[in-house]
């Protein structure tokens, strides 16, 4: 591990003479990307800087241990109790730090809330999800852009879809993909009964269209006139945009916008992510002898967690993680939650790199 630590703050060195090189400063894509690469780096030299300062002084304690005064013995002794577990945490740390991070992590994303099975009660839960993703993305000060909605007849929605920008989004938001199930009375019931109802959340990573890497040649594309909600205008034009992965057979449409640019390029995100989901898939599927994520494989039609108003529970299945604070995550504190995702992904990580 600590060769590995020398090659990484070496690395760090060089990138940090690098950013002062007229050549870099002078092509700001170079610059950005050096500097990004920099920044990525700074915590685990920091730490690392922080281990081997704590390292050499156990190891002075270590020497005054040898000292014949007893009084410089006792003093010895108490810094190393004090020392080891610190050394320890910092060892703990730089083992997360060299956890592999998912390239996708930083991205952008598209952010889909549609209702499920309930009727009703299923476009207001929707609803409710949506102003609950809306508080947590102002908490985390990201910007949300409504490209599509369609309300629900009495309220909320029957599908919302929005563009989310910010640092580290797909980071936090990945987890977040697949079916929500809620227990509550409805407002629409009149016998005071709790129903079960459902919407699902599909979240995926924004890519930069130069960043899809799928050949013109192998793309069918097809522009069509959408169909229901959207009014008079996106009926009477081609603004539905469809594409088929011929090597695949993998198709992906977009009709969320009146745009046909804008639909075009949700459709091709959509394609994108669909032919990396399969190749995912299929990795997964020879690997799940070896391991077994303990997030899902992302499947959207896993269910991922309940909310039960009665009880103010809330529980993600994926983790067995339960909270009674229901009222309180409504409301976009959703931190915990995403935190103990992120833990029992990295925790997995870390296993399977130990076999």
């Amino acid at each position: 591990m600590l060769e590995k630590l020398e090659a990484i703050q070496d690395r760090y060195h060089h990138l940090e003479e690098k950013l002062s090189d007229p050549e870099v400063l002078a092509d700001m894509k170079l610059f950005a990307k050096i500097n990004k690469d920099y920044k990525d780096l700074s915590e685990i030299v920091e730490t690392f800087r922080q281990y081997k300062i704590v390292e050499s002084n156990i190891d002075n304690a270590r020497k005054m241990l040898k000292d014949a005064d007893p009084e410089m013995q006792q003093m010895a002794d108490s810094e190393i109790q004090i020392l080891e577990p610190e050394l320890n945490e910092l060892e703990e740390r730089i083992n997360y730090l060299l956890i592999p991070k998912d390239p996708e992590d930083t991205k952008d994303v598209i952010f889909e809330i549609r209702s499920g099975t309930g009727g009703d009660e299923a476009s207001i839960f929707a609803g409710d999800l949506f102003r609950m993703y809306t508080k947590y993305f102002e908490s985390q000060g990201w910007k949300m852009e409504v490209i599509d909605e369609n309300p629900g007849s009495v309220g909320g929605y029957n599908k919302i879809v929005m563009e989310v920008y910010g640092a580290d989004v797909y980071g936090k938001l990945k987890f977040e993909s697949g079916a929500h199930r809620v227990q509550r009375v409805p407002k629409t019931e009149s016998q005071g009964r709790v129903h079960t109802s459902a919407a699902t959340v599909v979240v995926m990573p924004k890519f930069e269209e130069e960043e899809i890497d799928i050949r013109k040649d192998d793309l069918k594309t097809d522009t069509f006139r959408a169909q229901g909600a959207g009014g008079q205008h996106v009926n009477k034009t081609e603004s539905g945009v469809r594409f088929t992965h011929i090597p695949t057979g993998i198709v992906a449409e977009s009709t969320d916008s009146r745009s046909q640019h804008k639909n075009r390029e949700i459709a091709l995100q959509r394609l994108y992510v669909k032919i990396t989901e399969s190749a995912k898939e299929k990795s997964y599927l020879e690997q799940k002898d070896k391991r077994k994520s303990l997030v899902g494989t992302g499947d959207r039609s896993d269910k991922v967690r309940t909310y039960n108003y009665p009880q103010n529970r809330i529980t993600d299945h994926r983790i067995n993680l339960t909270l009674y604070n229901l009222d309180n995550i409504v409301e976009g504190n959703l931190e915990e939650i995403i935190l103990s995702l992120q833990r029992a992904e990295n925790a997995e990580k870390m296993r399977v790199g130990t076999e």
